[in-house]
């Protein structure tokens, strides 16, 4: 079973923030932006209310600016998705899990020490240059699911 529905549409949003996310740390770096995506999506908590499908996840603002700062800079993300990034996309969307972004719903660069927390939510783990952050149970249910 998969994770969340999608189409080929957000196989390809997906594969293009995971690329202008994290190119950079290699395929599992950007397996990790992927799952976070795909976390926000099912979460339904906290900053991530009623967000339906992977499109409103990709084009959320939060504060006047869109939560992933891809999106604004436009970079990388506006390129087309290569194969290999289609591929990861798709493996997170229909089962890819691990830690640290497991059950994380925010990460980034702090170009230096991962702080202990973001936005009040524990750190769980760095991988490469990227700190993840899941949040405490007691906050949010579905991140678990």
């Amino acid at each position: 079973m998969v994770r969340v529905k999608y189409t080929d549409s957000d196989v390809d949003l997906v594969a293009r923030m995971m690329r202008a996310e994290a190119e950079g740390e290699g395929k599992q770096g950007m397996l990790m932006v992927g799952n976070v995506i795909v976390n926000r999506n099912v979460a339904n908590c906290l900053d991530f209310k009623e967000l339906r499908n992977i499109n409103d996840v990709i084009f959320q603002i939060q504060g006047g600016n869109y939560s992933f700062e891809a999106v604004q800079k436009g970079n990388v993300f506006y390129n087309r998705a290569r194969g290999v990034e289609k591929r990861l996309a798709k493996k997170t969307l229909d089962y890819w899990r691990e830690h640290p972004s497991k059950y994380a719903l925010w990460y980034f660069n702090p170009y230096g020490p991962c702080p202990p927390t973001w936005y009040n939510q524990p750190f769980t783990g760095q991988y490469k240059q990227h700190c993840y952050y899941e949040p405490l149970p007691d906050t949010c249910e579905g991140a678990y699911r």
